[in-house]
């Protein structure tokens, strides 16, 4: 979204960072230079098409899309697009969640994401398997990983 589409509106919050806040009826627009974590609310950008140079983005969340988010409850689940070679992270209130995979507290759920993504770029804990296809072992550890509370190292003791 073109950082544009907030000229004109009325800047809201302006913060100590210098990210820029624009709320509407809608939901809120945000121009930053860092993303991820914020106070008690995380966002991602879904990439742009064609991808910018610029470090400075527009984000925007409508209202219905800001869940609850704190370090002690278990919140959150893990997707794969194995195709991509991605892992996000969803909130259990996603209205597309449905409640196979195992949901984390926050710390949990970037460790698991750490986990996935090294399993998903990296093919050297492969060695120590018999396999000739990594693409399938990978596919199943993972989903090991997604829908069971076995840490990675039961899961690969089973995978022996």
């Amino acid at each position: 979204m073109p950082i544009e589409t907030v000229n004109g509106m009325k800047l809201q919050y302006d913060s100590k960072s210098g990210s820029k806040y624009y709320y509407t009826n809608l939901g809120m627009y945000r121009v930053s230079n860092h993303w991820g974590r914020l106070a008690n609310s995380k966002w991602r950008l879904e990439p742009l098409d064609p991808v910018t140079p610029s470090k400075i983005k527009l984000g925007f969340a409508p209202w219905d899309h800001f869940y609850p988010d704190n370090a002690l409850e278990e919140l959150y689940y893990l997707e794969v697009n194995f195709s991509n070679k991605t892992v996000n992270y969803q909130h259990k209130n996603n209205p597309n969640y449905d409640k196979k995979a195992i949901l984390r507290t926050s710390f949990e759920t970037t460790k698991r994401i750490k986990q996935v993504r090294n399993l998903l770029t990296l093919t050297s804990w492969a060695r120590y398997f018999d396999c000739n296809d990594i693409d399938l072992l990978r596919q199943q550890i993972i989903n090991e990983l997604l829908f069971t509370t076995k840490t990675l190292e039961e899961i690969k003791k089973e995978f022996h």
